[in-house]
């Protein structure tokens, strides 16, 4: 039988790791952008066109390469950092396996100028698909200057895979903030398409946070510092009060390398245990000096999976540290989440607990016993508008009418089939719907209580028109008298172009006005014109909180972030009118008793079951 091994080309080889090193343009990014760091380079430039796809390129002015250098850099396994097996438990540079520069070599066209500091004359290579097809002195300044362009060229099935430029974008732009966060001492500029989207000058840790997030980082910010003989921790923490929905700015870096690590992120959010509103996350930035012996970076081709040789050594020292900063800072919590602390009942007596009010942040919280204990309530003309009919406006029963504390949140719903717009309205005929602390809508029905939710109400309500809207780019706008300019950053801004047809079909009226900013000249109409900007960016962080824990299409996606964002709106004190039309209207719904992600809407009770409260 004739032999059937073979060893492959050096240029299939090379594909093949590339598909390992090299899955989008962002891979890149990361590869050149530690070489420059590892290079000692002081300031390094990276320029992108079409998200990386049509080129890329990296400028520093770090030690520079010699001819063979050069030459050398782009073979498999050729690299500069380790020697021998040693090597690999003292690393502490970026890269060190080789396979970097030959993988990228491998997938698209590179030019490669690059002059050591005492050297008369740099040298140029020009690579195609692996194959060395120039190689000339050059007058070029001390440094490297590394162009990749037409990435996947000779691989057109890994070019298809490719995302939108604005995806691809948004993933180059988390890696350049993790390589620049890392590295506050070196100066960072990124163009895009001939547009300056950062320029971040040599500084601080603290400055350099709030160069790539913005200046309201500012109040926020905590610092941590915690020195053992094992390890020592360094970094900024963010307050409780200013955590998001999604876990967007998070960062780890060990020895300067940014790694992922859920089992740390665990012990983070345990120091901040009893601070934090439900289903949220707070910002933290940081960094974890250890002895390289104790660590094993060689587990993941991205390198940012790492081994730990004590974890729970490791892990109680970080949760000792946030928790240190969090006393330090004098942060404590401010509510009690066990409890609704707003409405204490006048009679020691209750029924149930009362129900756990749903904040969606700590600014929510903080205004919540104002808004429910009579501050003025939202501007509700645009209801009335809604409505043909026009009916007297009732006498409000006071809240106390009810028996305090009784929570129906929890008791099920009824088992036979609830009924649908025409038998509601014929069986709650003659009946009058009460309003119970701005929250709920209690309708008497013959066959005992029918209690809505008011606000999953309104959103299950508007995520149905909203995914009508953006199936059908139906969106009616309400044009703004005076347009609100919105600054983004790269990130959001980025999401805001892809998003920007959905936008539209939505209803909003969106324009761009220059360096990461947006100006909104209308919104949809059913939305209650106020605070548009804090409307925008929670829409954002809903749907990038969608996005992460649920498999959804864009479309609906962005219509539960928007139903569920304009709906927190709605929980003010509503009209006779409003409480019937917002009945109606659930019950017009295609699922009328649960809100998109699964909470009820509708608690139905019968006369057998009020009479055991009594029993």
């Amino acid at each position: 039988m004739a032999d059937i091994i073979r060893l492959l080309p050096e240029y299939l080889a090379n594909q093949i790791a590339a598909g390992e090193v090299v899955q989008r343009p962002a891979s890149v990014v990361k590869e050149l952008l530690e070489n420059s760091v590892d290079a000692g380079a002081t300031s390094v430039q990276l320029i992108v066109k079409e998200a990386g796809k049509q080129l890329i390129q990296v400028v520093d002015n770090g030690a520079g390469m010699s001819e063979t250098d050069a030459r050398m850099s782009f073979e498999r396994h050729a690299t500069s950092k380790i020697k021998t097996t040693e090597d690999l438990f003292r690393i502490k540079t970026m890269g060190f396996r080789g396979e970097a520069l030959a993988s990228i070599a491998a997938v698209a066209q590179v030019e490669l100028k690059t002059k050591k500091r005492d050297a008369d004359t740099g040298t140029r290579l020009v690579i195609e698909g692996s194959e060395i097809v120039e190689q000339s002195p050059v007058a070029t300044p001390d440094g490297t200057s590394f162009c990749v362009k037409n990435l996947f060229f000779n691989v057109p099935a890994r070019r298809n895979f490719l995302k939108t430029n604005a995806v691809e974008m948004r993933h180059i732009l988390d890696e350049f903030q993790r390589v620049a966060l890392a590295n506050p001492q070196i100066a960072f500029s990124l163009y895009q398409n001939d547009s300056e989207v950062y320029k971040l000058s040599a500084g601080k840790l603290s400055q350099r946070i709030i160069n790539l997030f913005g200046n309201n980082y500012k109040e926020q910010m905590a610092s941590v510092e915690e020195d053992t003989d094992v390890l020592q921790v360094r970094g900024y923490i963010g307050k409780p009060e200013f955590s998001k929905k999604t876990r967007g700015e998070q960062f780890f870096f060990v020895n300067n390398r940014f790694i992922k690590s859920g089992y740390l992120n665990h012990a983070v959010m345990n120091a901040y245990e009893g601070l934090l509103p439900k289903d949220s996350h707070p910002f933290y930035v940081l960094f974890l000096e250890i002895e390289p012996q104790s660590i094993d970076i060689n587990v993941h081709p991205t390198k940012t999976e790492i081994k730990f040789e004590n974890e729970k050594v490791i892990y109680a020292i970080v949760q000792s540290a946030v928790k240190k900063s969090l006393g330090v800072h004098n942060i404590a919590p401010s509510l009690d989440f066990d409890g609704d602390v707003n409405f204490a009942p006048l009679n020691p007596v209750r029924l149930q607990p009362t129900s756990t009010p749903d904040f969606g942040n700590f600014e929510k919280a903080k205004s919540y016993n104002a808004m429910v204990s009579g501050q003025k309530s939202g501007n509700t003309q645009n209801w009335e508008q809604l409505y043909e009919v026009t009916r007297r406006e009732p006498t409000f029963p006071k809240n106390d009418s009810l028996p305090a504390g009784l929570d129906f949140g929890d008791e099920p719903v009824e088992n036979k089939p609830l009924t649908f717009p025409s038998s509601i309205n014929s069986e709650k005929a003659g009946s009058k719907a009460i309003q119970v602390q701005n929250k709920f809508v209690l309708v008497p029905v013959k066959s005992g209580i029918m209690l809505v939710d008011q606000q999953a109400a309104q959103e299950r309500i508007l995520f149905e028109k909203f995914s009508s809207a953006l199936d059908k780019k139906t969106g009616v706008s309400q044009t703004l008298l005076f347009p609100q300019a919105i600054s983004f950053s790269p990130s959001d801004y980025s999401l805001v172009i892809e998003l920007s047809a959905e936008f539209q079909d939505l209803g909003f009226q969106l324009s761009e006005f220059g360096h990461n900013t947006m100006l909104i000249n209308g919104i949809p109409a059913d939305v209650p014109p106020s605070s548009e900007k804090e409307l925008l960016e929670s829409l954002l962080e809903q749907y990038k909180n969608n996005l992460s824990g649920l498999k959804l299409n864009k479309r609906e996606s962005l219509a539960r972030a928007m139903a569920k964002r304009v709906a927190a709106r709605f929980s003010n004190r509503l009209s006779d009118l409003e409480m019937n039309a917002l009945v109606d209207k659930l019950f017009a719904c295609q699922t009328p008793n649960y809100t998109p992600d699964g909470h009820k809407t509708i608690v139905m009770l019968d006369k057998d079951r009020l009479q055991e409260f009594f029993k």
